[in-house]
């Protein structure tokens, strides 16, 4: 996937995701089925999980190969980045640290979309400056996957905002609000 995919790719999910939110009320933003988070700690965790990756792309090239290394193997595919989350969720990985999400109260709902909405196009923006080999050649840490190429890192923030608009459906299906 190239640099202008990905851009076009990040900024459609994070819509989808956010598009959730637009016919949603109180009731619905607060419904929690199996212990699973409710809409508004699932956009809390979308909004801490994008913003370390808008700052690290803020970050200079130097500081990231300083930091992080320099990858010694070729970017994985989107799909197989996402198998591979999958199969991390699977074994029981989860959210920890600054990633768990506190939630919010209704009324902070459309502060905090304009938050996500403004973090993506910052994000977009910062990968316009980088080039096709820069995204395969500097890593950033992952809590679960580990070491990631830019371009990796970037897949599973598109896919990240994927997963959890589907959470959200499924959250909402289930409840007996859907039924």
């Amino acid at each position: 996937m190239t640099k202008t995919e990905i851009i076009f790719l990040l900024a459609d999910n994070h819509k989808k995701f956010i598009g959730q939110f637009e016919p949603m009320d109180e009731r619905q933003f607060f419904i929690s089925i199996n212990n699973k988070w409710n809409s508004g700690q699932q956009l809390d965790h979308i909004i801490r999980s994008v913003q370390p990756v808008v700052l690290a792309f803020a970050l200079p090239l130097v500081l990231l190969r300083l930091f992080f290394g320099k990858a010694n193997r070729p970017s994985r595919s989107y799909e197989a980045l996402v198998e591979k989350y999958h199969a991390k969720l699977a074994k029981g990985g989860m959210a920890s640290g600054r990633f768990v999400p506190k939630g919010l109260s209704f009324p902070e709902k459309q502060t905090a979309i304009k938050k996500l909405q403004a973090l993506v196009r910052r994000l977009n923006k910062k990968i316009e400056t980088r080039t096709e080999e820069e995204l395969d050649i500097y890593l950033l840490p992952h809590p679960l996957l580990g070491k990631l190429t830019l371009r990796e890192m970037l897949y599973f923030t598109a896919y990240h905002a994927e997963h959890h608009r589907e959470n959200m459906i499924k959250n909402l299906e289930g409840s007996s609000f859907a039924k």
